[in-house]
């Protein structure tokens, strides 16, 4: 599906863009004939060329024959539209997983989100709206907190939702889908490797509340929720995994095991939730099953194709539902030890 074709991953340096990159060149969707690596961090770049040249230190003359390899390094930034258009000529297929998200700080810097997460998918519809570039599929990459928002992450990528199922009236020759999933473990800036600071400096370990549940899944299943999108979705449908909860404490408390450390409670932090929800009730009506995911289908009724379908859900998908039981979170950490520990950059340590 993915042979021959020119990929574009912005935001390609951050932790679901380094893992989605490594899966497009096993070549499990086909072997695509360029990917190009948009961000705007250079320090990354430079560590991910690096990892893949297998060099542990270079000077500058490694991005000489940049633009010759197959994986081509691109700075530039979503928000300014000249860099993403010019990025996206020649592309076949974007995956769009540049964002501000930690909640906090786009609570105390709401603007910068905004032109992170709304402006920048603006950008990427005006390139291929006014310069009418052939590009095949987008894939919006998404949150739980973009479900009923709260917080001013999820407002922006709600929005960010709505400009790319719009964005299929706007450009009627390119397939524009969404993925919404919840907390990816051991992502940047979560909550895993957090509590692992904590334990590793002897404690005490911060939890909000003890109710707090979140949704959970690996950096890998979130890219298989991507290529399921790639692969299924019809244009303008929203892809959601299907996917287990946890009470936040249950994640410490397995992480601690047997250590003497404490735990502390300091309160819900600016922005957050006590439970994410992945499909509101006003999209139940409209959410079909598809396997191992729900898909939501677009509001919009120049989107619909007409056809009649059974609603998969009678109540919204919360992360206050389903919650795994102590136990369970165990085996789920246990089982994600190792890209857990190869994430954190430890030693095996995470659980004993």
């Amino acid at each position: 599906m993915l042979t021959g074709k020119t990929i574009l991953v912005t935001g390609g340096t951050g932790s679901l863009g380094k893992v989605l990159v490594k899966r497009l060149l096993t070549g499990e969707l086909g072997l695509p004939r360029k990917i190009f690596i948009f961000s705007r961090d250079e320090a990354k770049q430079h560590e991910m060329r690096m990892s893949y040249m297998n060099k542990h230190a270079a000077t500058d003359e490694i991005i000489f024959r940049n633009f010759q390899r197959m994986l081509d390094f691109r700075i530039g930034d979503v928000r300014d539209f000249h860099s993403i258009a010019e990025s996206l000529r020649g592309v076949d297929v974007v995956f769009n997983a540049a964002a501000l998200k930690q909640v906090p700080t786009c609570e105390y810097f709401p603007y910068q989100a905004v032109l992170t997460n709304i402006g920048g998918p603006e950008n990427i519809v005006r390139a291929i709206q006014e310069l009418g570039l052939p590009v095949q599929t987008v894939v919006g990459v998404s949150t739980d907190k973009a479900c009923k928002p709260v917080n001013v992450m999820g407002m922006t990528k709600s929005l960010q939702e709505r400009i790319f199922i719009q964005a299929n009236m706007r450009c009627p020759d390119t397939r524009f889908i969404c993925v919404r999933y919840g907390n990816v473990l051991a992502s940047r800036g979560s909550v895993i490797p957090l509590f692992h600071d904590q334990i590793r400096n002897g404690g005490p370990v911060t939890i909000t509340t003890p109710d707090m549940t979140r949704f959970l899944l690996s950096l890998d299943q979130a890219v298989d929720t991507i290529f399921a999108a790639y692969k299924e979705a019809n244009r303008g449908e929203t892809y959601i995994p299907r996917v287990p909860s946890a009470r936040v404490v249950d994640i410490a408390t397995a992480l601690i095991g047997d250590r003497p450390i404490q735990s502390v409670i300091t309160g819900i932090r600016p922005g957050e939730k006590l439970h994410e929800i992945l499909i509101s009730e006003e999209e139940c009506h409209r959410s079909v099953s598809r396997g191992s995911y729900y898909a939501i289908l677009p509001m919009l009724p120049e989107l619909s194709d007409g056809k009649e379908y059974t609603a998969a859900l009678h109540n919204e998908f919360s992360s206050a539902d389903n919650v795994m039981a102590p136990a369970g979170v165990v085996d789920m950490l246990r089982h994600y030890r190792l890209m857990l520990d190869d994430n954190l950059q430890e030693d095996g340590e995470l659980l004993r």
